[in-house]
């Protein structure tokens, strides 16, 4: 842009005036074309009349576009606005007005020459440009204001990296609030630099306080020396600082800290420290408390392996009686004890019963109470023991006679030689279940380490007597609940003979889902069912419930097999778990002619046993599960005269070391090599074959085998 023609000074004339002339030209030609900050001339008639280059770029124009413009056409409508306040109070008398900011959206780029791609920024630009603005009033030679002087700076970079240092402040103070450590900042040489009041919060220090002695002044006496030291060995070295000590708090109390304090560098010069102080109390106690049992564990290194033989066997103990039975041993084998026992506490909390172990041998698993029945309120080792939720040990007589004010001959007669005693509450949640008594014949001092092994054992029994009282009572629950839908009878039939055993695996196991059904339609055909639902315990039982009544529900309407299953199979969709296993076998017969049909949802096939042909296994392919998908399809069914089939379920053909397939083929060889008596009875037929493929293998599931007879016509 054009320069125009130096104008002399007005005060100076001659040769010093001409070379203040040049000056003067030079600074102003410097100005408008070399200065990095935007700089215009308005006149008292508010117009701009010079600009520079660097205005112009800001702006996004030429700068001699911006000659004669009002500020309302070079600047957005509120920069403007901002714009002309500054410059009307500039151009009233007003001094300079320093540091006004607009915000101006960025210009468009220059168009790139064609042929040529624009380089791509190293960045996101900015969406708006920052200009801060400096006014400063113009005046002739009489000191008359005639117009006014901008300079803009870009600030804008500025203004974004001040953001970005908020933010990440912002952030950093809310880490800190989100954690539980608390922050605090030193100065270069480790004095008090600034307060820190959530560290006061926690020592209960006065800000005057901590001004003067700072955190190290609340270190526990002790721990102070060595901390101090090493801190400033640290501030010294200009190297991070980390530590553990104790710190007193408001309430008096020690509390531990962990602690880890960094140099702040700027340049080559540490300017702060700042420390972060965690509370690690919970976890020294808790490590304090596990160092203490350990050392106490290993000067009982035999008796810590036995409580872990214990545990071991306890976990394997399914009912109460069996608990028992392992905790007598336990007691006998750890400690010595001549006697112990377990007693539970009744539903109303008042009374205790003392449970008889099982003997070796005995597989019913049932506990029996003995006669030993006494009130919690009563003066006995168990009674206190689960009164006050502590251990009570007596180590002789008279110790015994102090604590409860009498003896246990009473109570305990069959063992009246006992002389020192010990009794613990069996606590489930914190709550107590019963007690636990172990007594010896001799005067007995019960260790520390002796206590610990037995406090550990009465909570490893509070849990295995937990878990084998829910089990006993599921137990119960779900094998009345399967026997109760099982038929109590079978259909007695001129021409037909039906025989069903449903063995469970043991008493010690949930019962499973295995069912039959026979029952007789509205046409007086016979229908006939045989199931398995996967899994144990009450969900199988029930499961198996609602596939019984649904399938005798769906028969009575349409008793075609592939009718039955397919119905089963919506309602199985509809209400039961994707997870859920469930395989039927159905089968609807005349037991005059013993023709009908059959289909199958994946159950085991039938086996059919002649008297005049080998056993065989129908190779009609099951299908799917119910509940899956599939088209069902059901093929014609008959028995013959003399002839027998049976149905089972997977357990007599399956187990741990044996197969399916090699199960049903060795089921094929047993039926083969029944005798002719038990091919013709099919009572002593499923019998027969339910002790054969059992023989020799551990029963883990059960067993379900119905069979269906057509006797040959009399003579």
């Amino acid at each position: 842009m054009s320069t125009g023609t130096p104008v002399p000074h007005p005060r100076v004339s001659g040769v010093e005036g001409q070379q203040m002339n040049a000056s003067d030209a030079a600074l102003y030609t410097a100005l408008m074309n070399e200065a990095p900050a935007g700089i215009a001339f308005f006149d008292a008639a508010r117009r701009c009349r010079r600009a520079n280059d660097a205005l112009g770029r800001l702006l996004g124009v030429a700068a001699r576009d911006l000659a004669e413009r009002r500020l309302a056409e070079m600047f957005p409508a509120e920069a403007a606005a901002a714009a002309e306040t500054a410059l009307g109070a500039v151009l009233g008398g007003a001094p300079a007005i320093t540091e006004t900011e607009l915000v101006l959206p960025v210009p468009e780029p220059r168009r790139p020459v064609p042929d040529v791609p624009p380089p791509a920024p190293p960045v996101a630009p900015p969406a708006e440009r920052i200009l801060a603005c400096t006014w400063l009033p113009a005046r002739d030679a009489d000191g008359a204001p005639i117009g006014a002087v901008l300079t803009a700076y870009d600030i804008t970079d500025r203004r974004r990296s001040e953001d970005v240092i908020r933010r990440k402040e912002e952030r950093y103070r809310s880490l800190v609030e989100a954690s539980s450590q608390i922050v605090w900042v030193a100065a270069p040489d480790g004095t008090v630099l600034d307060d820190a009041p959530e560290w006061r919060a926690v020592t209960g220090q006065t800000q005057a306080d901590y001004a003067e002695g700072g955190w190290l002044a609340v270190v526990h006496p002790e721990d102070r020396p060595r901390v101090e030291a090493l801190w400033r060995e640290c501030v010294g070295e200009n190297r991070v600082f980390e530590g553990s000590y104790r710190v007193k708090t408001r309430t008096g109390a020690y509390r531990h800290f962990d602690v880890r304090a960094v140099p702040i560098w700027r340049g080559g010069t540490v300017v702060e420290w700042v420390g972060a102080n965690l509370d690690v109390t919970g976890q020294r106690e808790a490590e304090e408390m596990r160092g203490r049992l350990t050392e106490q564990l290993s000067a009982a290194a035999l008796r810590t392996a036995r409580l872990q033989q214990a545990t071991s066997m306890l976990a394997e103990a399914l009912t109460v009686a069996q608990v028992v039975q392992v905790i007598t041993e336990v007691g006998r084998s750890a400690i010595g004890a001549d006697y112990s026992a377990v007693a539970l506490l009744d539903d109303a909390k008042a009374n205790l019963s003392i449970v008889e172990s099982s003997t070796p041998g005995d597989d019913t698993g049932e506990s029996t109470v003995l006669r030993e029945v006494f009130r919690v309120a009563d003066e006995t080792v168990m009674s206190v023991a689960v009164r006050e939720s502590r251990p009570f040990l007596a180590e002789h007589p008279n110790a015994l006679r102090l604590q409860l004010g009498r003896d246990e001959s009473g109570l305990f007669a069959r063992h009246a030689e006992e002389r020192a005693w010990v009794g613990l509450p069996l606590l489930a949640a914190g709550a107590a279940i019963g007690a636990l008594r172990f007594s010896f014949t001799r005067p007995r001092e019960i260790t520390d380490e002796e206590r610990v092994f037995l406090e550990a054992l009465a909570g490893q029994c509070a849990f295995a007597l937990e878990r084998a009282m829910l089990f006993e009572r599921e137990h119960r629950t779900a094998e009345q609940l399967q026997r109760s839908l099982l038929p109590s009878d079978l259909p007695q039939l001129p021409g037909m003979v039906l025989a069903a055993r449903y063995s469970p695996a043991t008493r010690h196991v949930q019962v499973g889902g295995d069912w039959y059904d026979v029952f007789k339609l509205p046409d007086d055909r016979l229908a006939i069912a045989v199931g398995d639902v996967m899994g144990k315990g009450v969900l199988a039982a029930a499961v198996m419930g609602r596939v019984r009544n649904a399938l005798r529900a769906l028969a009575l309407n349409d008793p075609r097999p592939a009718a039955v299953l397919s119905g089963l199979d919506r309602l199985f969709s509809a209400t039961e778990s994707e997870e859920q296993f469930t395989t039927v076998a159905y089968v609807v017969i005349d037991p005059e002619t013993g023709q009908g049909a059959f289909s199958n949802a994946g159950h085991p096939p039938p086996l059919v046993v002649s008297p005049h042909a080998p056993a065989r296994v129908d190779d009609v392919e099951p299908g799917t599960p119910l509940g899956w998908p599939s088209e069902r399809r059901q093929t014609s069914f008959s028995v013959e005269t003399g002839n027998t089939v049976v149905f089972y379920s997977d357990g007599l053909v399956e187990n741990r070391r044996r197969g399916v397939d090699a199960g049903l083929e060795e089921l094929a060889a047993v039926a083969a090599d029944a005798p002719p008596e038990v091919v013709g009875d099919p009572e002593r037929l499923v019998d027969f074959l339910v002790d054969r493929m059992l023989a020799g293998y551990e029963q883990v599931d059960d067993v379900t085998v119905l069979a269906l007879h057509v006797p040959p016509a009399p003579a």
